[in-house]
Formats: C-alpha cells, structure tokens, sequence
C-alpha cells in the first residue's frame, strides 16, 4: 500500500509566533513528503510493500537504511504535527499525567529541564521523546536521524507520547542555531490533550 502525507491538523500559520508560516510549509510540505515519497520508492516491489507503518518501524534493524530512515521520518513527523496545537488551544494534562511526571522527575519545571536537555545534547539531528516505559513509568530518551523509541534499534525503548523534532529544518528559518529558545517556544504549542490521551491509551 502506498503512504501518504496527512494533513496538518492545523494550518500553517496556526503556530506563530512560536513556529513561523514558512517553517512549517516547507517542514510538512516538502521534509514530511519527500520521506513519504522515498518510502514508498524504498519498498515498491519488495516483501515490505504492504506492511503497516508500525510494523516497518518496529524492524528498522532489519531492514533497508532507506525504510529505517524514510519510515521513520514519516511516523515522526506525523506524530510530531499531533503533539502541537495552536498556543491557547493545547488542553490540560491529566491527573495521571501531571503524577506520573511528578513521579518520574519530581516536578513539571524539572520535567521540562531534563526534555530540554535531552534536546540540546543531540548532536546533529534527531529528536527528544517522553515515553511510557515497560514497567509503565515515564522517562526521557533521544534518537539520532528519524529514528524512535519504538525501533529494535532504540537505545532507550518505550512508548512516545511526546517528541520534539530537533532536526535544524524545524527552527532554522527562525531560530537560526538558537536550538535552546526554539525548545523553550515549544512548550507554548503542547497539544496536552493529546499526549495525555496517548498516556491513557499506553497505561491501562
């Protein structure tokens, strides 16, 4: 089956001032299609062309650079573009959020420290994560490139129910290298009923 682009569940200027127009035009309109594209060029034709995009992400050590990569690329941002919502419009964590963070990092400004750390001590590209661990606590990780705590390859392997895109394409065009002020905007965009929704759906 061919993938596809999903639309932002917002629209392009619906971020500012925190993330500009541009950035998430050419972010979602070209980065996320071309990962698109050149998936479905990587598995046309061969055993994997009809897996989900779950199952192919699951295997990334096993197969192709170019699905790993690509594959992942296209599950990230897609997960990515649903954890943001319109400053304002974001919701509120829920009781089992705001305690398990509490649990796991001893308060929510200590949570939001150890993230931003995660993101600022990725060399090169990659991304942060919050994930919901086997034991069923939360926890912090980052991966290189487009992969994701859901691949065999993941240091750190987890649920992610929030990630941030430190790749330079997501805050260049207005951060320049001010990588720590583009993840301090970040937080004004949480889609927290999102990520506690994910939390719900993780923790049963």
């Amino acid at each position: 089956m061919a993938f596809t682009l999903p639309a932002l569940p917002y629209a392009h200027d619906a971020l500012e001032p925190h993330i500009d127009t541009q950035t998430m035009q050419i972010h979602h309109g070209k980065h996320h299609q071309a990962y698109v594209d050149n998936l479905n060029n990587a598995i046309k034709g061969t055993a994997h062309e009809n897996e989900s995009l779950e199952s192919l992400v699951a295997k990334a050590g096993s197969i192709s650079a170019a699905v790993r990569n690509n594959g992942g690329g296209h599950w990230n941002h897609t997960f990515f573009w649903e954890s943001l919502a319109p400053a304002g419009k974001a919701g509120s964590m829920s009781d089992k959020l705001s305690a398990l963070i509490n649990e796991a990092f001893g308060s929510f400004d200590a949570f939001k420290e150890k993230f931003n750390q995660a993101g600022m001590t990725r060399f090169g590209s990659g991304w942060a994560w919050l994930i919901v661990g086997a034991d069923g606590k939360l926890a912090i990780s980052s991966t290189p490139n487009q992969d994701n705590p859901l691949m065999d390859v993941a240091e750190v392997k987890g649920t992610p129910i929030l990630g941030v895109d430190v790749w330079e394409h997501a805050y260049y065009l207005k951060y320049q290298n001010r990588r720590a002020e583009y993840l301090g905007a970040f937080w004004s965009l949480v889609n927290w009923d999102k990520v506690s929704e994910r939390l719900a759906a993780t923790v049963k």
